[in-house]
C-alpha cells in the first residue's frame, strides 16, 4: 500500500468518523422514543397543572379588593383586533393586551392553508409591574383597544385614579416587523421611586410545521443573542433550562423555517429560558418559556421599546429586517439561519446563497436549481479533482517499483527500511505522497457548505420534484405503518439512490487504487462499502433535496473519474516520471523522508543495544 493511499484513506476515515460523531444520536436521542412513550401522561399532567395555575391566577385577579387601582380591569369581555399588511395578519386580544394569533399570508401549512405560527392558548405574554401597595399582572386583565387602524392599535389598561398603561403596537409596512412599546401615563403615585424594571413571562408551544418530525426537531430551538456576542440556543434534542447571566438583545422561539423573535431596545436581563420536548404526534415540537426583566420608567417620560419579528427564517429577509430595528445596534437576526461553521458559513453567505438566488430567479424548479448548482460546484473544484486524480495515477504508475521494494523487505522488522526506500523512490520521480490528499481536503468545505445550506433553505419548502412532493422533507414513496428502529416507517428513494451511487463510486475509486491482494486494503474496502449503508440510515429522515444533491454529486463524480481515466495515458505518464528522475531539479524532497531516516537509525541503535545485552548474558 503506497503512502499516498494510506494518508488519503486516513483522512477520509477521519472525515467519516467526524461526520458520524457529529450526526450520531446522543444517548438522549437514542432514549427519546422511550421518553416519548413514557411522557404522554406527564405532559397531560403538566398541562392540567398549568391550566389549574392559570385558573387560580385568574381567580386571584378577579377577587382583588375593590380599592385596587385596577379592580375594574379584572372583568370584561374578550375582544379581538386585527392588523395586517400584504405579508402577515396579526390578531390582538384585549385580554392581556397581547398578540394572540400570527398568520403568514405567503406561506402555507401541510394542509395548504395559510400558515399560523400560533393561536389561542399556544402563546401567552404576561407583564409584571411592582407597585407600592399592589402588583400588576397583565395576563388576565382587560385592556381597551384605542387608535385602531390597519397597522396600529393601542391596548390601554385603565387605572381607577385616571392613570393608565399603554401597549402600543405598529405593524411596519412590507415587513414582518412590529414596533411595540410600553408606557405608563399618570401612574407616578402607583409606583415606588425605586422601580426601574418590569418582569416579562413569554411562553409558546412551537407547532409542528413540516412533514418530518425528527428532521424538523433538529432545527427547532429556543435561540437567544447576548449583547456583543453571537447567538446561542438551548438543546434541540432534550429538555433544557438555562439562566443566562449576560444581557440579551433578543430571544427567539424558533422552528425550522419560521421564528417568533422578541427584541429589546435596552436588553433583557436575568433571563431564565426553558425548552421542553413535546410528544411526537401531538402537533407540537417544543414548549418554550422565557422569563426576564427589562428597563421600565414608571414616570412615563421614556417608553420601554421593543420589536417583534413573526416571519420566515429566510437569510436575506432577516438581513433586511436588521435595518428596521433599533439604530444603535445590529441584532444579527440572520443568525437564525444556521449556515455552518465559520469558514463554511462564509462560503454559504457569499457564494451559495447568491448562486442559489441567481439560479432560482430564472423561474426554474428547485430540482433543476439544485442540479445546476451541483454542476457549477463540480466545475469550480475540477482543478483540484484533476490534481488529485493525476497524483493517484502517478502513484499507480510507480506501483511495480513499490512492489519490488516490498519483495526486497518482506520481514516486519524491515518495515522502516521499506518505507524509507519507498519515499526515496517517490522523491526520485518527483511524486508527492500528499499530492492527492490536499486537493481533496480543499474541496471539503464547499461540499459541506451545501450540507448546511439545503436543510435551511426555506425556498425548498413544499417544492416538489419528480416523485418527491417536498424537497425540504423526506420523500416517502415507499412507506408502512410499523415503526422500524433506525429506519422509521418509510424508505426515502433519493436517499436509496444516493447510497447506491456512493457504493458504485467507491468501487471505481478502489479499482483506481489497484491495491491487489493487500489484506489491510481488503478490510478498508469493506469499510468504504459499509459507509454508504451508514449514510442511508442517517439520511433516510433528512431532506430529500439534500439526498438528491448528493446523488447528483456522486453521479457527476463517477462520470468525471471515467472521463479522466480515458484522458490519461499511463505509459506517457510513466515516461514523464522517468524524465523527472533524470532531472534532479524536479525531484521533491520530503520531510517525511528525514523522519523515516531518523526512525531507522533509532531502530538500528536499539537493536544493536539488545544484541550487546544478549552477548553479555
Amino acid at each position: 500500500m503506497d503512502k499516498n493511499t494510506l494518508v488519503g484513506f486516513a483522512l477520509i476515515g477521519a472525515v467519516i468518523v467526524g461526520f458520524g460523531i457529529y450526526n450520531r444520536p446522543s444517548p438522549e436521542e437514542m432514549a427519546r422514543e422511550q421518553h416519548y412513550r413514557d411522557s404522554i401522561q406527564a405532559v397531560a399532567q403538566k398541562q392540567q397543572q398549568l391550566q389549574e395555575a392559570q385558573e387560580a391566577a385568574a381567580e386571584k385577579t378577579i377577587q382583588l379588593d375593590s380599592t385596587s387601582a385596577f379592580f375594574q380591569a379584572t372583568t370584561g369581555t374578550e375582544q379581538f383586533t386585527t392588523l395586517q399588511n400584504e405579508l402577515i395578519q396579526l390578531t390582538f386580544t384585549n385580554k392581556g393586551g397581547r398578540v394572540s394569533k400570527a398568520m403568514l399570508k405567503e406561506h402555507t401549512d401541510q394542509q395548504k392553508q395559510p400558515l399560523v405560527l400560533f393561536d389561542g392558548e399556544d402563546a401567552t405574554m404576561n407583564f409584571g409591574f411592582d407597585g407600592k401597595n399592589e402588583n400588576i399582572l397583565t395576563e388576565n386583565m382587560y385592556f381597551q383597544p384605542m387608535n385602531v387602524t390597519d397597522s396600529t392599535v393601542t391596548m390601554r389598561l385603565n387605572a381607577g385614579n385616571g392613570g393608565y398603561l399603554d401597549f402600543n403596537y405598529k405593524l411596519l409596512p412590507h415587513s414582518y416587523m412590529v414596533d411595540f412599546s410600553v408606557q405608563a401615563v399618570g401612574m407616578k403615585n402607583f409606583f415606588s421611586s425605586s422601580t426601574k424594571t418590569m418582569n416579562i413571562d413569554w411562553s409558546q408551544r412551537a407547532r409542528q410545521m413540516e412533514k418530518g418530525y425528527t428532521f424538523e426537531q433538529r432545527y427547532t430551538s429556543l435561540t437567544y443573542k447576548p449583547v456583543d456576542d453571537s447567538s446561542d440556543y438551548l438543546s434541540e434534542t432534550k429538555d433544557d433550562k438555562e439562566t443566562i447571566p449576560e444581557a440579551l438583545d433578543w430571544i427567539a422561539f424558533k422552528n425550522q423555517y419560521f421564528s417568533c423573535v422578541f427584541i429589546a431596545e435596552k436588553t433583557f436581563e436575568d433571563a431564565t429560558l426553558e425548552s421542553t420536548m413535546e410528544t411526537q404526534g401531538s402537533g407540537y415540537m417544543k414548549a418554550y418559556d422565557a422569563e426576564m426583566k427589562t428597563a421600565f420608567d414608571p414616570t412615563g417620560e421614556k417608553p420601554s421599546n421593543f420589536q417583534f419579528y413573526f416571519g420566515p427564517n429566510h437569510f436575506k429577509t432577516l438581513l433586511a429586517s436588521n435595518d428596521l430595528t433599533f439604530k444603535d445596534k445590529d441584532p444579527e437576526l440572520e443568525d437564525l439561519v444556521y449556515l455552518g461553521w465559520p469558514i463554511i458559513r462564509w462560503i454559504n453567505r457569499w457564494f451559495t446563497i447568491n448562486l442559489f438566488d441567481w439560479l432560482s430567479g430564472w423561474g426554474l424548479s428547485m430540482g433543476i436549481v439544485i442540479l445546476l448548482m451541483t454542476i457549477i460546484v463540480k466545475i469550480l473544484v475540477l482543478p483540484t479533482t484533476w490534481k488529485s486524480f493525476i497524483s493517484s495515477a502517478k502513484m499507480r504508475a510507480l506501483k511495480p517499483y513499490v512492489d519490488k521494494i516490498a519483495e526486497k523487505y518482506p520481514k516486519q522488522e524491515d518495515a522502516l527500511k521499506k518505507q524509507q526506500e519507498t519515499m526515496a523512490l517517490y522523491s526520485q520521480y518527483g511524486v508527492s505522497p500528499m499530492g492527492g490528499c490536499l486537493p481533496m481536503l480543499l474541496q471539503t468545505p464547499v461540499f459541506m457548505a451545501l450540507f448546511f445550506f439545503v436543510p435551511n433553505a426555506i425556498e425548498l419548502r413544499q417544492q416538489g420534484f419528480l416523485w418527491a412532493d417536498d424537497l425540504s422533507s423526506y420523500d416517502d414513496l415507499i412507506s408502512w405503518s410499523t415503526h422500524i428502529p433506525l429506519l422509521g416507517n418509510h424508505l426515502s428513494l433519493f436517499c436509496l439512490l444516493f447510497s447506491a451511487a456512493t457504493v458504485i463510486q467507491q468501487i471505481i475509486m478502489m479499482k483506481q487504487q489497484d491495491t491487489g491482494a493487500n489484506p489491510q486494503m481488503a478490510a478498508m474496502k469493506w469499510m468504504m462499502y459499509i459507509m454508504p449503508v451508514m449514510f442511508f440510515f442517517i439520511f433516510n429522515e433528512y431532506a430529500s433535496g439534500l439526498s438528491y444533491y448528493y446523488f447528483i454529486s456522486s453521479l457527476i463524480g463517477i462520470l468525471t473519474m471515467w472521463v479522466m481515466r480515458k484522458m490519461t495515458d499511463e505509459k506517457k505518464l510513466l515516461a514523464q516520471l522517468e524524465a523527472n528522475k533524470k532531472e534532479p531539479s524536479k525531484q521533491k524532497q520530503s520531510g517525511l523522508m528525514a523522519k523515516l531516516e531518523a526512525l531507522q537509525k533509532e531502530q538500528e541503535r536499539l537493536q544493536k543495544e539488545r544484541q550487546e545485552r544478549m552477548k553479555k548474558k
